[in-house]
């Protein structure tokens, strides 16, 4: 196994290389110090930062890149579920939803539907140049509720707006 000092002088050289196009990493042997971190990486729940309501403005609005679970009451609020058809078996609703990609999936178990989001992981309500929700006032209970319920409560996947995009 290699010494810490080889590793140092490896990741060294390749840093200043050009190899690895990165900041320079401190290889800390038993202790890693906490530092802060600039923007959080939506699949490393480690990264996320403790919520607070002012980061929403100056966000980039990471949490709309999550999947969005729905139930049946969130679709007929949207406005893409008749209220005549919440007495139809969920499944004909899911098949309906998918052919009109607005769903991407339907979980008949639990009775969750999930969002349709676009390449890029944005939720597909979410409007690609002000980074605002097109429909804020009618969104799912899963929007509401964010971030005290989700992946990691009371915390938010905070990524500064990049200026001038």
């Amino acid at each position: 196994m290699p010494t810490l000092r080889f590793r140092q002088k490896v990741v060294h050289k390749l840093n200043n290389s050009g190899i690895i196009a990165r900041p320079k990493t401190v290889i800390h042997p038993i202790k890693m110090k906490t530092t802060l971190i600039a923007a959080a990486e939506v699949d490393r729940l480690e990264t996320w930062q403790r919520y607070a309501s002012h980061m929403c403005g100056g966000c980039h609005s990471t949490c709309c890149t999550l999947p969005v679970e729905v139930k049946i009451k969130d679709l007929i609020r949207i406005g893409v579920v008749d209220e005549f058809e919440k007495d139809e078996p969920p499944k004909n609703v899911a098949k309906r939803l998918q052919k009109e990609g607005i769903i991407e999936r339907f979980n008949q178990k639990s009775g969750i539907f999930t969002l349709t989001r676009m390449s890029n992981d944005d939720c597909m309500y979410l409007d690609r140049k002000s980074r605002l929700c097109t429909i804020y006032d009618k969104r799912p209970d899963t929007c509401r509720n964010h971030p005290k319920v989700g992946p990691r409560p009371g915390y938010c996947a905070y990524k500064p707006k990049v200026v001038g995009r």
